[in-house]
This record gives C-alpha cells, structure tokens and sequence, in this order.
C-alpha cells in the first residue's frame, strides 16, 4: 500500500496515464491525493475526471481555481477565457455526472499528517481553523445554494481575513486564500495577481509561507498552484506544481512514514505556451 501527493494536472491525462504507470499504482491497494486544478488549460480534461471517478475512494482530490471556473462556467456565471479548454466537459453526454462529482471534492484534507491544499494557508489560520474554513465552503458547493455561491464567488475582494466576515465575503476570502493564494503582507492582506517567482514578489509581499508567526509553521503542507516556483522541499513544506501544462512535468511525491519521501516525475508536453 502506497500513498502519492500529486500535483496540477490541469486535463493532461497523457502524463498522468504514464506517470500512473511508471508508479505502479493500483486503486485496490494505492491511494492518490491529488491538489487540485484537474482540469483546464489541457486537451483532456473530461478524460482526466473520467479516469479518477473510475478509482473511486483510491483518489481524494482537492479543488482548484480552474475547478472552480468549471463550475462557474457550467452554471453560467462566468464567461470561458480565451485559453481555457474545459468544452470536452461542458458538451460530453456525462456532462453532468462530472460535475456532481466534482462539486463533491475537498477545498482542504488532513492526511498523513500533511495539510493540503491547492493554493495557500493564510497567515492566520491554524490547521484546525484551516479545515473548518474549507468544511463551510464544501457545504455551500455540495447544497442546493451552488449557484448563488458561484456567481458571488469571484473578486479580490475583501483581501484579508477576518473572524466577523459573513456572507459572500466571508466565502470568498476562504476560496481566495485556499485556491489562489501565493503573496501576502505580513498583516495577510492577499495579493492575488502575481504568480512569478520568490523573488519577484510585489512590495511590502511574501510568499505566504515565509511570513513570520504564521499559524500553520511547523505543520508539514503541500500545495499546488504557483508553477514558476516549481518543485519546493523544506521539512514543512512541499510544492508540487511543476508546470505540466505548460511544457514541465508532472509530480508525485510517495509518502513515507520516516519523512523520506520519494518525488517521481513525468515529462509532460506543452499544452499552452508560458504567458497564457
């Protein structure tokens, strides 16, 4: 029995077939926590969704920001960018089937002692709060007010947290900071327009898990999301978007009970160029 943290496939199943294969993994005796962003900006996306339905409990999948737009989209709240590749979904005869699914998957999991998530932790937030947060948007995705929470769901608006939020706003700083955080202030006001590299961070910014204090130090996380950070190791933090889209690779990391864990790669061919 092995588990596998698995990063961004954004509907690249190609790569996933092989890096699946190359893993050996078996839904009867193997578990995949995949972080989010399924689907979108690839040229297999319903193929991608198909394939983790069909292993059932075996793959415990997080959502992501392209998740999300999914949903956004198919309940017409939001126009399709130009870039997105989301129609072999949105036209498939088990267009629907797809959709309940993945209106069913995690915002944020616990498992093996590891906090996931697709983007980023707000400074403060501790696991607890983190999850409790994450349950209150699931609730929201999975009952019958879906598509009032979708067409309120997109703003960078408020850009921080506070305990008193209610409402819409209280949901949306919850999506932001678990699906598109990368930067914020030491404070925890979010910057949720840049994507570049550590060292490109917005002024008064850091990486959300470089601010000092934050809750969640010393509580081993993996996320996704941020491809120009690409494969990130430290002993609580584990950064597993390496760009498959865009031309990168593929990541799974295989958890070990002694934290020696193992990173297996796959290839991947470019679906959008960079800047997309």
């Amino acid at each position: 029995m092995a588990s596998y943290l698995v990063g961004d496939i954004q509907g690249c199943d190609a790569p996933l077939a092989r890096l699946l294969a190359k893993i050996g993994f078996s839904p009867s005796r193997d578990t995949l926590y995949l972080l989010g962003d399924l689907v979108n900006r690839g040229p297999s996306s319903a193929a991608v969704l198909r394939r983790l339905m069909a292993y059932g409990d075996a793959a415990h999948c997080l959502l992501g920001n392209h998740d999300l737009s999914l949903l956004a989209v198919a309940h017409g709240h939001r126009a399709p960018h130009r870039n997105d590749t989301m129609d072999d979904i949105l036209q498939a005869p088990d267009r629907e089937a797809m959709l309940d699914w993945l209106r069913h998957r995690s915002m944020a999991l616990l498992a093996h002692g590891v906090l996931l998530v697709h983007g980023g932790v707000l400074p403060s937030w501790d696991v607890r709060q983190a999850l409790a947060l994450a349950s209150e948007v699931e609730a929201v995705l999975r009952g019958p007010d879906l598509p009032g929470f979708l067409a309120r769901m997109w703003g960078n608006q408020p850009d921080r947290w506070d305990d008193a939020l209610t409402g819409a706003d209280r949901l949306r700083v919850i999506v932001n900071a678990l699906t598109r955080l990368r930067f914020c202030t030491p404070e925890g006001a979010m910057d949720l327009k840049a994507s570049g590299r550590l060292d490109q961070a917005p002024p008064g910014m850091l990486a959300w898990f470089d601010v000092p204090g934050r809750k969640t130090a010393g509580v081993p996380i993996a996320f996704g999301h941020w491809s120009t950070l690409g494969y990130l190791r430290r002993p609580d933090l584990i950064a597993l978007d390496t760009g498959c889209v865009w031309g990168g690779c593929l990541s799974a990391l295989k958890l070990s009970a002694d934290g020696r864990h193992e990173l297996i790669q796959e290839k991947c061919e470019q679906a959008q160029a960079p800047g997309e």
